[in-house]
């Protein structure tokens, strides 16, 4: 299961995970999101315990969606040690997805 994080729980959830973390960068109104948010469900599902999937939507978490100069979506960001590991721009495959988190697990 995904959790929700915003400007407020971003640090916690994700820069102090000690997993590497999925963020999906989203959008109510962002067509791609909505067409890739049953793929991050599955990753979020097979990755369970190995990787931590969260979901930030850029119209509530303005602060960290600018830090991180998001300026399309969906835009998946892995991190890993509290950094920004590697990044996939787009309605991408999950096969690009899995094969992005196996190289950092």
């Amino acid at each position: 299961m995904s959790i929700n994080v915003d400007d407020t729980s971003f640090a916690g959830e994700v820069l102090e995970s000690d997993i590497p973390v999925l963020v999906d960068f989203w959008a109510e109104w962002c067509m791609p999101c909505k067409m890739l948010a049953p793929v991050i469900d599955e990753i979020s599902s097979e990755y369970e315990g190995r990787v931590k999937v969260c979901k930030v939507n850029v119209d509530n978490a303005r602060e960290t969606a600018a830090g991180y100069g998001i300026m399309s979506i969906p835009t998946l960001i892995v991190f890993k040690n509290g950094e920004p590991a590697d990044k996939l721009v787009g309605a991408v495959s999950k096969d690009a997805i899995s094969q992005k988190l196996e190289e950092h697990l």
